[in-house]
């Protein structure tokens, strides 16, 4: 078999990203052939010895592409000593792959809810977050009054925080349809909240919360409803399902991207600028698509010790 990078082969392998088996090999972590592996070294994957932290990985495990409704208070991480639960904890052992780890793609917070995706393949987990795509966002967010007119122009036209002008790419109420849908899948069920859609392609921490708190309006439930073009649909919470492929390739080749945010990645990375100037349009309304998403039986419980590798990119919250 032909030579490839030695991170290429862990990240098909399932072990981490691209990047983070960067990491893993300067810190001195991988070995081939019993020998201390180097950063740009490459090997055969079909002879070579591979081993992280002294464990042998095996040929590359066969791709696994997981949505999980997660639910508020369970943290994003696949180990944590401080938390009681994580997210693999929620993920049925039938779903999960032999011999590689599963985690997450991107991030959400602890107090936040909905679709989160978990994968073994590192490779594409970096295609679907890579700021050049700009992939597309779409939160649920509930507040306890409306927005003023005043609060819906100021978020429209961008909030000034440290990493540059927040925006969005669309901000509307949401529909009766969308708001009865969300309320039967989402748990605890929210008090008496006014719920709106955002769509967000930036990707700093807590924007959206902090977006709305900086005009008074701080967001009671957050929950993401849609990356790209994958949605939630009627999955409910703390419950998983396997990715389409439709899905997998969509996502994979940055469908669901907003032309805003992809260009303003773009500029920013030819010209160095900290974000995005101008205001935003809101986007229609309509109601959400449904479609059938009941999870696979199974165990609802998963073997921790798949510790999530650092150096993943994060996405927003």
């Amino acid at each position: 078999m032909a030579l490839e990078r030695l991170q290429k082969v862990l990240a098909a392998s399932g072990v981490a990203s691209r990047r983070a088996s960067e990491v893993l090999i300067a810190n001195g972590r991988v070995t081939v052939d019993g020998k201390p592996a180097r950063l740009g070294m490459q090997v055969d994957p079909d002879k070579a010895v591979i081993a992280v932290d002294g464990r042998v990985i095996g040929a590359a495990s066969a791709p696994e592409y997981l949505l999980l409704h997660k639910p508020a208070g369970v943290t994003s991480t696949v180990r944590d000593r401080h938390a009681s639960r994580t997210v693999l904890d929620m993920i049925p052992t039938a779903m999960l792959p032999e011999g590689s780890r599963l985690y997450p793609v991107g991030r959400l917070d602890q107090d936040s809810e909905g679709l989160l995706v978990l994968t073994n393949d590192g490779g594409w987990a970096d295609r679907v977050l890579h700021p050049r795509h700009g992939i597309e966002r779409e939160y649920a967010i509930g507040l306890r009054g409306p927005l003023t007119a005043e609060q819906v122009k100021a978020i429209k036209s961008g909030i000034a925080l440290d990493e540059g002008l927040a925006t969005l790419t669309g901000l509307r109420p949401t529909t009766e349809i969308e708001t009865r849908r969300l309320l039967e899948l989402i748990a605890p069920p929210p008090g008496d909240l006014v719920w709106y859609r955002a769509v967000l392609a930036q990707g700093w921490k807590r924007q959206l919360r902090r977006m709305f708190g900086a005009v008074g309006a701080p967001i009671d439930r957050l929950v993401r409803v849609r990356i790209g073009p994958v949605r939630l649909e009627d999955l409910p919470s703390g419950r998983a399902r396997r990715l389409r492929g439709p899905e997998i390739r969509g996502l994979g080749a940055g469908a669901g991207t907003s032309r805003a945010g992809a260009g303003t990645s773009r500029a920013r990375a030819e010209t160095g600028s900290t974000g995005p100037t101008g205001s935003v349009a809101p986007i229609g309304t309509g109601s959400a698509k449904s479609g059938s998403t009941s999870a696979k039986s199974g165990s609802t419980s998963a073997k921790a010790g798949s510790a999530r590798p650092s150096g993943l990119p994060r996405e927003p919250r």
